[in-house]
């Protein structure tokens, strides 16, 4: 019997980086996430920002960023104890195999052995990405039932959840 893929996250490297450029979404998904080519220049130098890798075994196949400071998502006061998360990526290759939750347990592990100090995450999803709004869903976050009407392809949900 195959040993189990392992999935972990790490910051994004100069060994990792020519491999999170490449994380390609599918197509009907580049409506709501910018490709690593936009965001990883710009996380590289906001000093309140870190780039993540996904790796499946040794295998980069997903980015995500996170923000210090989650008032830079929605610019509440509230967020003060929290963390933001943004372009969260699976290659379109990786997508569809069961991979996005256990991907959700190894960044909130990360998270919560990187930033101690931080008491929840909370991230923007567009209203109408289903699947994200899903695997967000089975991941433990809930609405705040506050929508955002400022993003590129319209409204998005608020959501938020404890770290451990």
């Amino acid at each position: 019997m195959p040993a189990a893929p392992i999935i972990r996250v790490s910051p994004v490297t100069a060994a990792l980086r020519d491999a999170v450029l490449r994380v390609r979404v599918r197509p009907e998904q580049d409506r709501f996430v910018s490709p690593p080519a936009h965001t990883l220049p710009d996380a590289e130098q906001c000093p309140g920002s870190e780039p993540m890798a996904i790796l499946l075994d040794a295998a980069v196949v997903g980015y995500y960023r996170i923000e210090r400071s989650a008032r830079s998502l929605a610019g509440r006061d509230e967020d003060a104890d929290a963390l933001g998360l943004r372009s969260f990526q699976l290659d379109a290759a990786c997508q569809g195999r069961g991979l996005g939750v256990t991907v959700m347990e190894a960044l909130l592990a990360d998270l919560t052995q990187r930033h101690p100090q931080a008491r929840r995450i909370v991230l923007m999803v567009n209203s109408a990405n289903a699947a994200a709004l899903a695997l967000y869903r089975r991941a433990g976050f809930a609405d705040s039932g506050t929508l955002y009407h400022g993003g590129r392809s319209g409204p998005q949900h608020l959501l938020w959840r404890a770290l451990p």
